[in-house]
């Protein structure tokens, strides 16, 4: 048995290469010499799925590569991408790279003002918008000189046109001019204070996190010979982009869908064999069949709670690698586990697509709880840990090399330590170099060559690494107890009535919360016990018993002084339309504490 002694510091040696022609700028012409007929990618229109073998895609990026160049944009010039997930996202994003160009991604849901600054920041040549309602949003924006063309109204087109004329030797002498080192994308971080900063993404950085996954165990799941995966999360995330990148190296197939409401539906007819997601949507999985089984009377809704159990005590039996904490299922686990494996667990697998073996989830933590849940019916969960400063994962999970609660070993040729203060911090080369045109954010972000993430953990023996929290949002309480959030919020989130829960409790005397409800789960609760949804639903004294319930259950894992002692129910979930989250999804604290003022305080005024 491994000693669970913890340690400051841990590096994984680089068992692969990096090289100029390795670069991933050159991935589609590599990929068409090697398997021209092999699907790279598939496009859902008029009702189907339609492939996209690699010596299309070489081509398409050709042409519109040529198109770029025709345009004006020179080697090292950025291009602005401001569209859902598709698969003119990819399409567009490698024509940039075979120019010499770097990308910069700008999410959809960005408001003109964030719009303005990045383009302005950036200096980027051309903005690629969605579609005309996009243009029109950013028609009072100052964009400086950059030219605007829509994506649904045929960019792409437009650009194979305007470089018709250009030929091929003009591309490959781009391409010529890439070193490892050159800018492939400024990515601004989603800015849960102020204002974004561009991070400068190398092809080094990119093709050190694609050869990094593919090496770790968790490769052969990305891209295994025939493998399949949806890819939904936004490409102006670095996790999103970089997954798609290590399993098109790898040679999987990849299809894209931009719209979250109806990802279960796009599941069952593409059925990917793997799942990149943030927690958040296996917390609705899971959710929504619990919802139905709990509507279903007494008897289904005791047969998901014991199913629910068996799961978890299933998951436990096997242990955690490198520990000798394996035991082996008793008779009656065994074919209990069967039972439900046919019962419940298969419904679970068919909402994922059905053939659906890995997960792999980032952004935020899972919780112990639903990690085993999901690995106790088969579709493990692999969680890692990265940020946009280090290209997506640096660690990560995965088969043979899971230890449920933490977010893994750090990806080969990369290290993590733990400094004096508790804070996480990075090395390797994932890690990017520099902001944007901004030094002293630079110099600030580094100590002795190491990156500071403002992440909170600690590494065990083997290197395994957990998360205690975030600096900032470490909550001191008026008796000088501190308590990281994170851990509870996440705990009470995966209850099928809360969207999102955000404790406070800065200065105070004791830790609360605020708990927003999730519109389809309370939906599901109240059409299961007779209450009509509306906003008085907050104030339901059932309800509220419901929550109070979890509520306790999340605080006794905690010392008493760590734990919620009051809570408001807020009628509507956080959102990011409505301000609360950025577009990967995390709470803007600062935020909700102001526009929550009121309620906070009522808490304390009682």
């Amino acid at each position: 048995m491994s000693s669970s002694t913890s340690v400051r510091e841990f590096a994984v040696e680089q068992d692969f290469t990096l090289d100029e022609d390795g670069i991933l700028a050159r991935l589609p012409w590599r990929r068409a010499a090697e398997r021209p007929q092999h699907t790279s990618f598939e496009r859902f229109e008029n009702g189907q799925w339609l492939p996209v073998t690699a010596e299309r895609f070489l081509a398409e990026v050709k042409a519109t590569a040529k198109g770029l160049l025709a345009s004006g944009v020179g080697a090292g010039d950025r291009v602005a991408l401001m569209a859902n997930t598709r698969y003119e996202w990819i399409l567009l994003d490698a024509s940039v790279w075979a120019v010499g160009g770097a990308t910069v991604p700008i999410y959809p849901s960005s408001s003109p003002s964030q719009v303005e600054w990045i383009v302005q920041d950036s200096g980027a040549r051309i903005l690629l918008v969605e579609d005309a309602i996009a243009r029109d949003n950013l028609s009072g924006a100052d964009l400086a000189d950059a030219e605007i063309m829509v994506i649904d109204d045929g960019a792409t087109g437009v650009l194979r046109r305007r470089g018709v004329d250009v030929p091929d030797d003009a591309i490959e002498a781009r391409l010529d001019g890439l070193t490892l080192d050159s800018p492939a994308s400024i990515i601004y971080t989603s800015g849960t204070t102020g204002r974004p900063k561009g991070c400068v993404i190398t092809h080094r950085n990119l093709l050190a996190e694609a050869r990094g996954v593919l090496a770790h165990p968790i490769g052969e799941s990305v891209a295994g010979s025939g493998n399949r995966t949806l890819m939904f999360l936004p490409l102006a995330h670095v996790l999103a982009r970089a997954v798609t990148y290590a399993a098109y190296e790898g040679g999987a197939t990849i299809g894209f869908w931009g719209d979250f409401k109806t990802i279960v539906d796009k599941f069952g007819s593409f059925r990917p064999e793997m799942i990149l997601c943030v927690p958040r949507v296996l917390e609705k999985v899971h959710g929504g069949v619990r919802a139905k089984a709990l509507a279903g009377g007494p008897v289904k809704a005791e047969i998901f709670r014991r199913a629910e159990r068996v799961a978890i005590e299933w998951s436990k039996c096997q242990g955690n690698s490198g520990l000798d904490d394996a035991t082996k299922p008793s008779v009656r686990l065994r074919a209990e586990h069967r039972l439900f494996d046919k019962l419940v667990y298969s419904k679970v697998r068919e909402a994922m697509g059905g053939r659906c073996s890995v997960a792999i989830t980032g952004g935020g933590a899972l919780g112990e709880t639903l990690t085993h849940f999901y690995r106790g019916i088969g579709v493990p969960a692999y969680e890692g840990y990265g940020l946009t400063e280090t290209c997506a994962a640096i660690t990560v999970n995965g088969p043979g090399v899971q230890r449920i609660g933490t977010v893994g070993r750090p990806v080969a040729g990369n290290a993590v330590r733990i400094a004096e203060n508790g804070e996480i911090e990075l090395r390797g080369p994932v890690v990017f170099e520099q902001y944007w045109q901004n030094s002293d954010a630079t110099r600030d972000a580094f100590h002795d060559g190491w990156f500071k993430t403002g992440d909170l953990g600690e590494l065990d023996a083997d290197g395994y690494l957990r998360i205690t929290g975030r600096a900032k949002e470490i909550i001191v309480t008026a008796g000088g107890k501190n308590v990281a959030p994170g851990p509870l919020e996440e705990q009470l989130r995966s209850h099928e009535v809360i969207g999102h829960a955000m404790l406070v409790g800065e200065g105070r005397p004791f830790v609360s919360a605020l708990i927003a409800l999730d519109p389809e789960g309370v939906a599901d609760w109240a059409s299961a016990n007779g209450k009509r949804v509306g906003p008085d639903l907050a104030s339901d004294d059932q309800l509220r018993a419901e929550i109070q319930v979890a509520v306790d259950e999340a605080s006794a894992a905690v010392s008493k002084a760590e734990g919620i002692r009051k809570f408001v129910v807020l009628p509507d979930d956080f959102t990011e339309e409505t301000g609360e989250l950025t577009a990967t999804m995390k709470i803007k604290r600062h935020v909700v504490e102001q526009k929550y003022a009121e309620q906070i305080e009522s808490i304390y005024r009682e």
